[in-house]
């Protein structure tokens, strides 16, 4: 059996099939078991609970602090790759005889020996359900805008075929509009119901890869290692000069073969659109992504993302029954080439929609549900311990167990604070009060807790304020109908965020772990594309 394919216990038989259950496990049990042990201790030490919510606020001051110079330090890189003319970049690329690049190692950047930007063939693959026409040809028109040469990129779209004959009807009309438009485009339509696949996006995304490679990659024998792919969600909108920083990146780092691009996800197609909390929502996720930028060892591959076809073609493309396709991708590698893969930053962004509906409450439940899928990647916990074991010795040869740990333990730490933070401090903060009982009530401690943390909490506020105005300086230009009572409300909505991390982070994530811990598997959800006319 392949593990590297697996997806879920129910895949496996025997001691590997309790083995994995178990570790399917781990996730909820230990998020809902930390929150169910700080009430029960509320009850029996509320002292010692106190303790621990003085110190667990001491930490979040500190983490708030810690992870705004990160933002600061991600938006300063940022801002000044956006103002680079990366296509001159290229171009001088081979004339000069030193590139700083981070890391060093022993396989030497390919513009070393010898290649050129105009070597390399782009791949973009666009997985469609029932988007829009607008929608589809704002991607397009992005690609063709960015400026890296049309004739030097392969667009394969590739939609589902249970999303019916007017899907089929959209991509027809879309091909007509750009089929000469680029070196090749591909309109695919992926068949319902394959034997072994469920209806993810990972299942299309794998069907276009492979139409592509068979239609035109293998019958014109292109060489792989000079084709990058690029994978984009169908609302994704590249900025211009996109192309030409991840050739530069892809011609300058070590061992580009053996690595991921990743660009800064925003928000903007209809952020002007979108009600406040979604837009908060979405913009905080940038946030996060701009961090992890900063700490590359914690980066991983989500939604819009690019590698290369080398790699991708090694592992046999994307799982086909897999909810978090976006992520498993870079794990698979991770795992493929026992510890040897990474993920790059490119601080260059593309743009993407924010979740909205039709109306308030169908927003709401759309963005509670897009959430929860993504919280739904603590599947890749058991997948990463599981083939660890499983691969233990080649990992070990091949001197990258200390990096499989470390990312192990990133992500058990990453869902366990996703699901309990803002919970302990919004709820379990307050339960040694409410259940110390009189015990508890008639001590000092009992006194000085709300004031303590309400300090505490007040400082940590710095992190809400900073974040207000990098989303300010982060946004496009308002529409001309915005007047001052509009901008100020777009200062004020950040003062939802602590009940936007309880009801679209917490929440929806422990309701994933739990689906995980009891078995009951989550299929994907696709989240609505609705822009207003």
């Amino acid at each position: 059996m392949d593990y590297l394919k697996i997806g879920r216990a129910t895949e496996l038989s025997g001691k590997d099939k309790v083995v994995y259950r178990i570790l399917e496990i781990i996730p909820g049990f230990f998020s809902l078991g930390s929150l169910l042990a700080l009430l029960i201790l509320s009850y029996f030490k509320p002292t010692l609970v106190a303790y621990f919510i003085i110190a667990f606020n001491v930490y979040w001051l500190l983490l708030v602090i810690f992870l705004a110079i990160y933002l600061i330090s991600s938006y300063s890189k940022m801002k000044r790759n956006l103002t680079i003319n990366w296509e001159e970049k290229c171009r001088e690329l081979n004339q000069q005889s030193v590139v700083n690049y981070e890391h060093q190692g022993t396989v030497q950047p390919l513009y070393k020996s010898g290649w050129t930007w105009n070597d390399v063939t782009h791949l973009i693959i666009l997985p469609v359900y029932q988007e829009s026409i607008e929608i589809i040809e704002t991607c397009l028109d992005s690609l063709l805008n960015d400026g890296f040469p049309a004739k030097k990129m392969i667009v394969v779209l590739t939609i589902e075929e249970r999303a019916g004959i007017e899907a089929k009807e959209r991509g027809e009309i879309i091909v007509k509009k750009y089929n000469q438009k680029f070196r090749n485009f591909i309109f695919t339509i992926h068949p319902d119901g394959l034997v072994g696949e469920m209806k993810v996006k990972g299942a299309n995304q794998a069907w276009g890869a492979q139409e592509v490679k068979r239609e035109v990659i293998d019958k014109e024998k292109l060489d792989y290692n000079k084709i990058l792919v690029s994978v984009f969600d169908i609302d994704t909108v590249v900025k211009p000069g996109y192309f030409f920083s991840l050739t530069y990146k892809f011609l300058t780092v070590y061992d580009p073969y053996r690595a991921s691009y990743q660009p800064i996800p925003m928000y903007h197609n209809n952020i002007w659109e979108a009600p406040f909390f979604s837009r908060v929502a979405a913009t905080s996720n940038t946030f996060w992504q701009m961090m992890m930028q900063i700490r590359q060892e914690k980066l991983v591959t989500y939604s819009s993302h690019s590698m290369t076809f080398k790699a991708l073609a090694e592992i046999g493309f994307w799982s086909t029954h897999m909810v978090s396709e976006d992520s498993r991708i870079f794990w698979h590698c991770l795992m493929y080439y026992n510890g040897d893969y990474r993920v790059e930053p490119l601080y260059h962004t593309v743009s993407m929609d924010v979740t909205m509906d039709r109306n308030f409450w169908r927003t709401a439940r759309n963005l509670y549900k897009q959430q929860r899928r993504w919280a739904w990647g603590a599947e890749n916990i058991p997948f990463l311990i599981f083939n660890s074991f499983k691969r233990w010795q080649a990992i070990k040869n091949n001197h990258k167990l200390g990096r499989i740990i470390k990312h192990a333990f990133i992500q058990i730490y990453g869902f366990h604070s996703w699901g309990t933070n803002a919970l302990i401090i919004a709820v379990v903060g307050w339960m040694p009060l409410i259940l110390g009982g009189e015990r508890f009530n008639t001590t000092v401690l009992s006194g000085n807790l709300p004031g303590i943390s309400s300090l505490l909490m007040n400082l940590a506020m710095i992190g809400l304020i900073l974040s207000a105005i990098v989303s300010n300086l982060l946004l496009p230009p308002m529409p001309a109908h915005y007047n001052f009572k509009n901008k100020l409300l777009l200062i004020l909505e950040w003062m939802f965020v602590p009940f936007s991390v309880v009801i679209f982070g917490a929440i929806p994530c422990l309701d994933a772990q739990a689906r995980l811990m009891f078995g009951k598997y989550m299929g994907f959800w696709i989240t609505p594309k609705e822009r207003k006319v």
